[in-house]
């Protein structure tokens, strides 16, 4: 017998039994609804059939399933026979705790950031604007070009002071003292503060000059402002002139 004929034949059996438990269902409900005989053989065999034929089916839907053996239940739920969807709990225990929920958060707050930037955004006030010196351009480049033109100064001035040193040590060594060693460390100490005090003067002086270039430029532009404050009024003035005229 071939595959197609068993599964034919089983199809076959299942109907019949099936048709069979419709039909003791039916003669049940018949004798249930008329009166009782006093005879109870016909309605205990048919109470015992039905009652058999539930059980056989109960029996088979007890049996395990063989997506039940075969599948883990990952994602298959045997009970439903369905695709498991989603999650029935949360896996996260804290879904504060998450990135998205960190990046929407920091999007939210930068929105309303600059929502309140729009807000306190205010125009400019042009006489409160000062522009860059006119010689802006030329002093970056030349502090570029000054930082290894300051290195080899210092070297200069420390290899200058050296020689005076050594030059004061020779003669002294020529002319030997009481209390010779004490004078070298007075001579060598006076030098160097001699040294510092030069390129103190030296910034000094750049730094008085950068402060009149700035108070030469901000009296310019207070001058500018002025200027513009009084064509402002005179133009203020021309027009109530007119509308009076």
């Amino acid at each position: 017998m071939s595959s197609h004929e068993k599964l034919s034949a089983a199809a076959n059996d299942r109907k019949s039994r099936l048709a069979q438990l419709k039909s003791l269902k039916r003669k049940q409900e018949q004798i249930s609804d008329a009166p009782e005989a006093t005879d109870s053989s016909p309605s205990a065999q048919l109470q015992t059939e039905t009652s058999q034929a539930l059980t056989r089916t109960e029996d088979d839907d007890e049996k395990p399933s063989i997506a039940a053996t075969y599948l883990s239940g990952r994602n298959y739920d045997a009970t439903t026979r369905n695709v498991k969807l989603g999650f029935d709990n949360l896996p996260i225990s804290d879904p504060t705790n998450t990135l998205e929920y960190k990046a929407e958060q920091l999007a939210l707050e930068t929105k309303a950031q600059q929502d309140a930037e729009k807000a306190e955004d205010k125009g400019l006030d042009l006489f409160k604007l000062q522009p860059k010196k006119p010689n802006w351009d030329l002093k970056r480049d030349l502090d570029q070009k000054m930082k290894g033109l300051q290195v080899q100064t210092d070297n200069a001035i420390a290899k200058l002071v050296r020689e005076r040193v050594e030059a004061q040590k020779a003669i002294r060594e020529k002319q030997p003292t009481d209390g010779s060693n004490g004078e070298e460390v007075g001579m060598e100490g006076s030098e160097l503060v001699e040294a510092m005090h030069l390129k103190e003067q030296e910034e000094e002086r750049e730094r008085k000059r950068d402060a009149e270039e700035e108070d030469t430029s901000n009296s310019m532009m207070s001058n500018l402002n002025a200027q513009n404050e009084g064509r402002v009024m005179l133009d203020a003035d021309f027009t109530s002139i007119r509308r009076t005229l």
